[in-house]
């Protein structure tokens, strides 16, 4: 458990050109086939097989449990360079989910993964932070990668089956699929923000990828504004015409019409409220609270260190609140807990010296004072410990310069089952669309962020709790469960 002064960190085969399998007796005959950049699972030479972490597994898996569904991706490690080495150990079938692993080799990962997706994609996709850096022989494997990809489904998926491909990893996967496999229902979903057309145009790919996407039946995005930034883009190819909420593509063999539809997605409301209900965590919360000796309010945030995420502007916002007149006589402990992410790049390790730079000047200044020190965390911590610091924080801060979604503000929401707690959220996510009764900020304005939490502590508990009554609403209609339900289901009307 997490507990004041924690100092500790913790960081986030053989191999040929046919993906390794653990598909059971299944013979997919009436299976959803999911392809994914990760598996469910993910093996780590220390450990072995674990749940692999991340939004996607914890709000796909829910809603895999009343279908027969194939699981096709990456297991997270690399594979041998050549087939001398051992067979790796085949990774596990969860629950109904069978498996067909995609191996690479350290050298793909880290040009597929390291670099063009998380050098080039993210940050152009994102819009803030740094500038995306653009590597032609990256790109090349990239498309190596999504060929791989396309060739395991094909090869594997019966006639007509429905295939939900995932991310920005993998964009040029739907048109891949359909050169070899055009009777498959093909599906695409964008879990980070489509950048700006202006954006899009610097990207040297750019045809490649408007070409990829348009290969699929149906392409989801998280928010209506992303569904319009790609409907403007693909609007400037030629080929293209827009009806409605869909594209007619011209081909050879005729028009071909893709929709396109924004689907929210949330995480598995359910399953959090019951963890946050538990006594373990309903110990593990008081326990908390009681080791920062019982302060009048927790202020709380929980993100990946992701440039993205603005940690070190909400600490300097954090720091100026407690500092200001109304609020320097209160007891307030603010927690920051920052997961590893990516953290061989060097771009995230200058980013964890910016923000831990930040986070030193803030507590001198706080310390100066006689006020609390902002308490921060950097590792990874297990969902069970998440939950826990959900019910014993009073208001959680979700300030993110840029986010597809963001499923910590929702988990939270889920989390209160009280009925209290109030929640400080960015314009700039996606989940800002749905969860109108946050406090809503500006995450790159310092005063904006003062304001927001300000109004946020000050709040009658009548208009906390209204707030919270209907941010509930919202997050347990739209679960994860919902979502995936409803992406599938307008997939198999898609044609």
């Amino acid at each position: 458990m997490l507990i004041p002064n924690s100092t500790s960190m913790v960081d986030d085969g053989y191999f040929d050109s046919s993906p390794l399998r653990n598909d059971g007796p299944s013979t997919h005959a009436t299976s959803t086939f999911i392809v994914a950049n990760r598996l469910p699972v993910e093996w780590q030479a220390v450990s072995g097989w674990r749940p692999s972490p991340g939004g996607l597994v914890s709000a796909l898996e829910p809603a895999l449990k009343n279908l027969n569904a194939v699981w096709v991706g990456w297991r997270g490690s690399p594979a041998p360079e050549d087939s001398r080495g051992p067979r790796p150990t085949r990774p596990p079938r969860t629950d109904n989910i069978a498996i067909i692993e995609i191996p690479m080799t350290k050298r793909e990962v880290v040009d597929f993964y390291d670099g063009v997706c998380n050098t080039a994609f993210w940050p152009l996709y994102h819009e803030v932070g740094i500038a995306p850096v653009f590597c032609d022989e990256e790109f090349e494997v990239y498309r190596r990668i999504n060929q791989r990809f396309a060739d395991c489904v094909a090869r594997s998926a019966p006639a007509g089956a429905p295939v939900w491909v995932h991310d920005y990893q993998l964009q040029l996967v739907p048109a891949l699929l359909r050169e070899t496999r055009p009777d498959l229902r093909i599906g695409f979903f964008l879990h980070v923000p489509f950048p700006s057309p202006e954006e899009f145009e610097t990207l040297p790919w750019n045809e490649n990828v408007l070409d990829g996407l348009l290969g699929a039946d149906l392409i989801g995005f998280q928010t209506a504004s992303s569904a319009e930034r790609f409907m403007a883009v693909a609007c400037l190819h030629a080929s293209v015409r827009r009806e409605g909420n869909s594209l007619l593509v011209s081909e050879p063999t005729g028009t071909r019409r893709v929709t396109v539809g924004v689907f929210p997605i949330g995480p598995d409301s359910e399953r959090f409220s019951s963890l946050a209900a538990s006594p373990a965590a309903q110990e593990s919360a008081a326990r908390i609270r009681a080791d920062f000796d019982a302060p009048e309010l927790i202020l709380l945030g929980v993100d990946r260190l992701d440039y993205t995420k603005g940690i070190d502007v909400r600490i300097r916002a954090v720091a100026d609140l407690l500092k200001s007149d109304e609020f320097k006589g209160r007891d307030i402990q603010f927690i920051q807990v920052a997961m590893p992410s990516r953290s061989d790049l060097t771009a995230y390790q200058h980013l964890r010296a910016t923000v831990e730079e930040t986070l030193l000047s803030a507590n001198a200044e706080l310390a100066a004072l006689g006020l609390r020190p902002i308490h921060y965390v950097y590792e990874a911590v297990p969902t069970e410990e998440v939950v826990a610091l959900y019910v014993a924080a009073d208001i959680m801060l979700v300030t993110s310069l840029a986010d597809g979604m963001n499923l910590v503000s929702k988990e939270f929401v889920a989390c209160r089952q009280a009925g209290d707690g109030g929640l400080v959220l960015s314009r700039t996510t996606g989940a800002a669309a749905q969860l109108h009764d946050a406090w809503l900020v500006e995450p790159g304005d310092v005063a904006d962020l003062t304001r927001g939490m300000g109004e946020a502590i000050r709040a009658e508990v009548d208009e906390t709790r209204g707030r919270m009554e209907r941010l509930r609403q919202a997050v347990f209609t739209a679960d994860a469960r919902h979502w995936a339900e409803a992406f599938l289901a307008r997939l198999n009307k898609a044609r």
